[in-house]
């Protein structure tokens, strides 16, 4: 049951929506190329998955000393970080092939990590996607209490140094996600915009063991295997998950906290006036978009625009596209938000932080 939902004026400026669709389908067509999968997004795959479960092996096998297994352990929190963006992220959406049980496969990459697919599906694909930015909805505004990244959040004085805490904040991400938050989900009501969501019992039974399984293999399995120290097994995890935690938050927070990115609000018919099109081209920001091994690693994320028009697109062909995306919104006037390097979206998110944690900023900047 839906609650409060808001919804889009999608009977103005359809044009722009309309060319943009048609020239991303016009460029698989003519070049014959499927939108899915291809060969470098297969190899993608295998390595991502070896870098992380082969680092767990040579953990497991109890042959190195602290130092290494320490550095392997920060070696799987990367592998996590990269089979997130670059092989769940697509297989979750749809996007990695046209065979729903490939993708339904692939998608428990995310479980086997230990994060939960169904519950990210709709906190991500269903609430995030569509509500983008738009505060009191979209979930990926709510990391924590002490962070506001949305200027119409309530305002408490620990913002002031949010700029500071979010990054410290951001490491914990998957050890809480793994933890407290998909239990958190799965109880929360109202969830977004939906109110008495009933969960179907897979998902309660794939909750459970898939957590007991990733508990298993990185919590009792080391301690009962390695000849180490329960501290000494502590650092190693919150190695993998700081790592982790870092990378995830960092990147996904560059695609819509940043100065250039707004923060509209539903009128009093609860309708957000832009085409939904539209409101994800002003909500949505794109980064470093020459640099190939980010964009490798991180499965085209940096490509968000092209993400968040065209999520059933696999990611591998964001940096073509985006061109196609970038000439129609400049033929149109739309903003086509894109920072030229990684580290000119961090300062702009670092910014962004500031700004939103002064008590003096108001909501007419934002």
């Amino acid at each position: 049951m839906a609650v409060n939902t808001v919804t889009f004026n999608n009977k103005t400026d359809q044009e722009f929506s309309k060319t943009v669709k048609k020239r991303v389908r016009q460029y698989f067509e003519e070049n014959n190329i499927s939108q899915h999968a291809n060969a470098s997004m297969i190899v993608k795959t295998v390595v991502l998955l070896g870098l992380y479960f082969g680092a767990y092996a040579l953990i497991i096998s109890g042959q190195f000393s602290l130092t290494v297994m320490w550095v392997l352990a920060a070696a799987m929190g990367v592998g996590m970080a990269g089979i997130g963006f670059s092989i769940s992220h697509d297989a979750l959406h749809g996007a990695y092939s046209s065979n729903k049980t490939v993708n339904y496969l692939l998608g428990l990459t995310f479980d086997m990590v230990g994060a939960n697919g169904y519950i990210w599906k709709i906190t991500h694909n269903i609430i995030h996607h569509t509500y983008t930015n738009i505060h009191g909805h979209d979930e990926d505004l709510e990391v924590a209490a002490f962070i506001r990244l949305s200027p119409h959040s309530e305002y408490k004085w620990v913002h002031r140094f949010q700029h500071i805490l979010a990054f410290f904040a951001y490491s914990f991400a998957t050890f809480f996600w793994v933890f407290v938050k998909d239990y958190w989900y799965f109880f929360k009501n109202p969830l977004g915009p939906y109110e008495n969501k009933n969960h179907p019992l897979k998902e309660w039974i794939t909750l459970i063991v898939s957590k007991v399984v990733y508990y298993g293999y990185t919590i009792a399995l080391p301690l009962l295997l390695l000849d180490i120290t329960w501290y000494q097994w502590l650092i190693g995890f919150m190695s993998l998950h700081l790592t982790a935690g870092f990378i995830l938050g960092i990147i996904f927070q560059l695609a819509h906290v940043v100065e250039e990115t707004m923060h509209p609000e539903p009128n009093e018919d609860n309708v957000i006036e832009n085409h939904w099109a539209i409101h994800e081209m002003i909500t949505t920001n794109n980064f470093a978009r020459d640099n190939k091994l980010l964009s490798w690693f991180i499965g085209g994320l940096n490509f968000q625009i092209e993400h968040h028009l065209f999520p059933k697109v696999c990611s591998i062909h964001y940096p073509v596209i985006s061109h196609i995306v970038e000439k129609t919104a400049n033929e149109y006037g739309i903003p086509y938000n894109l920072h030229p390097t990684f580290s000119e979206a961090v300062a702009s998110h670092y910014r962004t932080l500031k700004n939103f944690g002064d008590p003096n900023f108001t909501l007419q900047e934002a």
